[in-house]
């Protein structure tokens, strides 16, 4: 799946597929935003997807986030919080990363398993 940077919101759903959550969603397609990701940030509301991308880094950030690995289903194949000033190991499944605040995930229902979709929002 191909994404261009904009907003958009993102559904999680479970291994049973009913949805659990739906939250504002940024894109970071890029590789300048992937490259720019939360640098610099006091918050987010809701979600960041930077794709491609199998690993991420918290240098330079201000703020612990959750991070989601997807594969390329779209499948959550690893979910962990990371402080701020740590490289994340990459993931060799992973086609896809999502960034949260830290705690923001436990709260959608996004775990291992669970299956997220993306819409678009007016550009």
């Amino acid at each position: 799946m191909r994404w261009r940077d904009g907003r958009g919101e993102l559904v999680v759903r479970g291994p049973d597929g009913a949805e659990r959550a739906r939250v504002p969603l940024e894109i970071a397609a890029s590789y300048r935003a992937r490259t720019r990701g939360l640098l610099g940030r006091d918050s987010l509301d809701g979600a960041l997807l930077l794709s491609p991308a199998n690993s991420i880094h918290t240098f330079r950030m201000r703020m612990p986030i959750d991070v989601a690995y997807l594969d390329r289903r779209l499948r959550v194949v690893s979910v962990r919080t990371m402080p701020p000033g740590r490289l994340g190991r990459p993931r060799v499944r992973a086609r896809h990363v999502i960034e949260a605040e830290a705690g923001a995930m436990e709260g959608w229902g996004l775990g291992v398993g669970s299956v997220v979709e993306v819409v678009r929002g007016e550009d």
